[in-house]
């Protein structure tokens, strides 16, 4: 759930609570990189995926405080041969505001043609960077000579998307894409904010 204006842990741990995921080991977790700020915003996602004969869960949490983002990610795993029972991971990162560069919240709406302001997209998808993660797509660039033999060097883009959430009224439920909505509002306010 996302909430904006100051918040308390206990709500949080509400909503850890409520999706259901090991809400002890996440709850801990996330608590634990929050430490004593006050919490500003917050989303809590599950998705379940599909991975061979095998489902799986995920959970991401989102935390805004005054001075940080902390994003929490936790996985189940089946046992393999390092641990023969079933397991999960959870890690956190904790991001200063003033390093988030960009804040990106793609809308889809159905009937664009009659959409009225105020109405929930069919699914949104939030994107945030921070310069953690660079992708370079490389491809080899040409003309258009159909008989040039020439070496033209390669093109490409780099992108940087940390995170990337996708949030869908299907799947998730139109209260949560409201919640991301939110959250990416809160995000971005934060982000204006420090290099104001």
């Amino acid at each position: 759930m996302a909430k904006t204006g100051t918040t308390t842990t206990q709500d949080l741990r509400s909503a850890i609570e409520r999706s259901g995921y090991y809400p002890a080991l996440v709850s801990e977790a996330v608590e634990s990189a929050v430490g004593p700020e006050p919490i500003t915003s917050y989303l809590v996602h599950q998705e379940t995926t599909f991975d061979a004969n095998e489902v799986r869960r995920h959970v991401t949490v989102l935390v805004l405080t005054p001075s940080r983002f902390v994003v929490s990610h936790t996985d189940e795993q089946s046992g393999d041969a390092t641990s023969p029972q079933p397991y999960a991971t959870t890690s956190t990162e904790c991001v200063r505001i003033d390093r988030i560069n960009s804040v990106v919240l793609s809308r889809m709406v159905a009937n664009p043609e009659t959409y009225t302001p105020g109405t929930l997209p069919r699914e949104v998808v939030l994107t945030i960077g921070w310069g953690a993660v660079q992708r370079i797509d490389l491809e080899p660039a040409g003309c258009s000579d159909p008989n040039c033999e020439a070496d033209h060097g390669y093109t490409g883009s780099a992108t940087a998307d940390d995170l990337s959430l996708r949030v869908s009224e299907a799947g998730d439920g139109p209260e949560t894409v409201a919640q991301a909505l939110v959250f990416a509002r809160a995000l971005s306010e934060a982000t204006i904010a420090t290099r104001g």
